[in-house]
């Protein structure tokens, strides 16, 4: 019944920006957090930055701080990833998640609900 759906992946040169969005349906009343992910050929998926839905409470990855800001629009059950400085090791598909509850937001299993991904490339 819950549905994720990412948007405003492509291919952007290294330096600029992205932003992606994620739209959720369904249950949304139950999701107590919210995170992105990434996962390039080969690797693992990994953690990338998280909100808590009802509050301002984020997190993010050593290695975009500074770079990415997560943020979101409750009354349009949308979570947004504002990415910059982009840099050719953020190539990657992005996947957003849904957790009801989370005590450790960057660990892929506490989350219950994934979307499809969307596709960031960043050339050289």
């Amino acid at each position: 019944q819950v549905q994720l759906v990412e948007s405003g992946g492509g291919l952007v040169q290294a330096g600029g920006s992205l932003r992606l969005s994620c739209a959720a349906s369904g249950r949304t009343f139950s999701f107590g957090t919210m995170g992105w992910f990434h996962q390039a050929p080969g690797k693992p998926r990994e953690f990338v930055a998280a909100i808590r839905w009802t509050g301002v409470t984020t997190g993010y990855a050593d290695s975009v701080k500074g770079r990415f800001t997560i943020s979101r629009d409750n009354a349009k059950n949308t979570v947004y990833l504002q990415m910059n400085s982009l840099k050719p090791e953020d190539t990657a598909v992005y996947y957003c998640a849904a957790a009801r509850y989370s005590t450790n937001w960057s660990r892929p299993d506490e989350y219950n609900y994934w979307g499809q991904g969307t596709q960031v490339t960043v050339s050289s």
